[in-house]
């Protein structure tokens, strides 16, 4: 039977290939972008340290009768304000509603986590603040970061934004549930099913968040060289 440091290293491998991948995606991108592109390398690359700690048997701390994951959500406060500050940065968001949205996002993963380790009904409460939390997040990428991304995109980057955007968002709505549902909350689901699901979950959104951007980056760089030789041509 598959037990939780199975899934750790399922999600170690996953995010090491991942970052692997990403890895040589820099060499594919367009200069100019390759600054931001290091922040999807960066996603994947520190959840290698978390998931590898985990693996080992680190990071665990007995808590209302439970485990919690400290370096699970070390790993969320490092990672999920990269995902939000990367889509701010593709948008060309201002600094301050840049700043808003990366610390709403940090302040989603410190509640969840003081939730996590607090006694019921304080936990709920907790809990509830987070989920408000990242209710401004989901304003701001769905209000004044979309409104810039409008201002500032072309068609092919808007569609990147907004497929991001959906992306991480939707998925990011599963691990309250998780959460509600898992040893913290109503405790019917069990620490093994909910290290499963949250693994892939982590898997899916700093791995696949990357590829994506990978892909669209790439067809932007083949859409700007199509674009500089026929100005090169109808110049001669």
């Amino acid at each position: 039977m598959a037990t939780i440091t199975t899934w750790f290293t399922l999600g170690l491998l996953g995010e090491l290939l991942g970052t692997a991948v990403l890895a040589y995606g820099y060499t594919l991108v367009p200069e100019e972008t390759r600054k931001r592109y290091l922040l999807l390398i960066a996603i994947p690359g520190i959840a290698i340290v978390a998931y590898a700690l985990m693996a080992l048997g680190f990071g665990a701390i007995q808590s209302q009768g439970h485990a919690v994951y400290v370096i699970r959500y070390i790993d969320w406060l490092l990672t999920t304000p990269l995902n939000v500050l990367f889509l701010a940065l593709l948008a060309g968001a201002n600094r301050g509603d840049t700043v808003k949205l990366v610390v709403l996002q940090a302040l989603t993963i410190v509640f969840g986590f003081a939730g996590a380790i607090t006694p019921s009904p304080v936990s709920y409460a907790l809990f509830a603040v987070g989920a408000a939390l990242f209710g401004g997040v989901i304003y701001l990428l769905y209000g004044n970061i979309a409104t810039a991304a409008k201002s500032t995109l072309s068609d092919i980057e808007i569609s990147l934004y907004r497929t991001l955007r959906n992306f991480v968002v939707v998925l990011w709505l599963v691990y309250p549930v998780v959460w509600l549902l898992g040893a913290p909350g109503l405790g019917l689901m069990d620490v093994e099913t909910a290290s499963l699901v949250v693994v892939y979950l982590d898997v899916v959104t700093k791995v696949g968040f990357g590829i994506i951007a990978l892909l669209a980056m790439m067809d932007l760089g083949s859409v700007s060289e199509t674009d500089e030789e026929m100005t090169t041509v109808a110049g001669d």
